[in-house]
């Protein structure tokens, strides 16, 4: 299906007609009902073929009220019924054949909403959500028990002293729900964690001066660098990450 008939599967001919709005424009009109989008959480549904916004000759996106739409559908199934985005694409594919979209107000909330972002180089100090029984948790993450149990031996994921799991791990085991489906088993895992620990020590030395003023000023900049900092790394690792696969594609 083009992406035209897709947009059609959210929006009307009025709406092909309407103005488009950029990634920035986009972000300010969902920022109301989700405050922690992010440009790059956006950027993220996109590339995990959720919403398909338009390019201008100069590379600029530009969403429709379709594409909207979609990720409001997407980010309220994520925050309030914890959908994994596997499932999420079942739902938004199955309208794009022409299926009615399920509607997620019947759907269950067995899981608690935690705080979005997480995953797309967010880092908050902020409130979290409830710990999670080890079924929710795996149920919520696409993962098997005895994956989930995997994770927890070597290192990946961890538990409190009543074996529950916080919402924010999330993220970590859904990669790790997704890599499994590749054959990619938690123990294979181990790598990743040492390498996240690797560079969450550089950048706590970069960041611990301005923590010791003690300050809330100083924690708000120290916040914000953490973010900064975080968001650079994780864009350093898959650059790096992708020339060496280029690499294995030469001849």
């Amino acid at each position: 299906m083009t992406v035209p008939e897709r947009e059609r599967a959210l929006g009307d001919a009025a709406d092909q007609r309407a103005p488009r709005l950029t990634i920035g424009e986009v972000l300010a009109v969902l920022r109301d009902d989700f405050p922690d989008v992010t440009i790059s959480k956006i950027r993220y549904l996109e590339s995990e073929d959720l919403v398909h916004p338009q390019r201008t000759p100069s590379g600029y996106r530009k969403f429709s009220r379709a594409d909207v739409t979609r990720l409001r559908y997407v980010l309220t199934a994520q925050r309030d019924h914890y959908l994994p985005l596997r499932v999420i694409k079942d739902h938004l594919d199955a309208l794009d054949r022409g299926e009615p979209l399920p509607s997620l107000t019947g759907a269950p909330a067995e899981v608690p909403p935690v705080t979005e972002g997480a995953g797309d180089g967010a880092v908050s100090g902020g409130a979290t959500s409830p710990p999670l029984t080890s079924e929710q948790f795996a149920r919520a993450a696409g993962l098997e028990p005895e994956q989930l149990a995997d994770c927890v031996q070597f290192g990946l994921l961890a538990t409190d002293a009543d074996g529950r799991h916080p919402a924010s791990d999330l993220p970590i085991a859904r990669s790790a729900a997704g890599l499994a489906r590749h054959g990619i088993e938690p123990r294979h895992l181990r790598v990743y964690r040492s390498g996240a620990e690797r560079e969450a020590g550089l950048i706590e030395q970069l960041v611990a001066p301005v923590l010791r003023a003690r300050s809330e000023e100083a924690r708000t900049r120290a916040t914000e660098k953490l973010q900064e900092l975080a968001i650079l790394s994780a864009q350093l690792h898959t650059a790096l990450l992708e020339a060496r696969l280029r690499d294995l594609l030469r001849p």
